[in-house]
């Protein structure tokens, strides 16, 4: 017999059904650009969140990865995928053992 869910664990439930049911609509009426502009959504949203918390660094970290993948798409674009190819890998292994945040 399984015990009744917590409250946290049931908002906690709520927010990646959520999550979930969101990135599926805008997939469906977008396609992949609506993913992507589902996820930036969601960062800067954060991002303003963090920055009222008083964690001000996160505008470097935010800096640091556009362009890290700037870098690159413009690396791609010149012919040379490797830093492109190493990025996606990197990001689908963090992302893996990472699952979205409850």
């Amino acid at each position: 017999m399984t015990r009744p869910l917590s409250s946290a664990e049931m908002s906690a439930q709520k927010r990646l059904e959520w999550l979930q049911g969101e990135e599926r609509k805008a997939v469906e009426s977008r396609g992949e650009k609506g993913r992507m502009e589902f996820w930036l959504r969601l960062t800067r949203s954060r991002v303003s969140k963090d920055i009222k918390a008083g964690r001000s660094d996160v505008y470097s970290g935010f800096t640091q990865v556009c362009r890290l993948f700037m870098l690159a798409m413009d690396k791609r674009a010149a012919g040379d995928a490797r830093l492109w190819n190493q990025l996606m890998q990197y990001a689908q292994q963090v992302l893996e053992q990472n699952p979205p945040r409850h």
